[in-house]
């Protein structure tokens, strides 16, 4: 979890600076992926696929929550 003033910072920063922060990330842990064994590196990968889906499902949990809720004060307002 970032800290507020890390959110802030990250908030002000322009969409142009936000992908070059993103780029190096990704330039600087891309090596770390594919070192060690064979099943080590398989092994990161299945949990970088659960993690992933993990966001995935809970975002489409608040989505769905929103939508839901929103079509309850719809229905509440007739």
């Amino acid at each position: 979890m970032l800290s507020r003033e890390t959110l802030e910072i990250y908030r002000r920063t322009t969409p142009g600076g936000r992908l070059k922060v993103a780029l190096e990330m990704i330039r600087e842990n891309t090596p770390r992926l594919f070192r060690g064994t064979d099943a080590e590196i398989e092994r990161q990968f299945e949990i970088l696929r659960w993690q992933n889906n993990e966001r995935n499902r809970n975002m489409l949990t608040a989505i769905a929550r929103t939508r839901y809720g929103s079509e309850t004060a719809q229905e509440s307002d007739k």
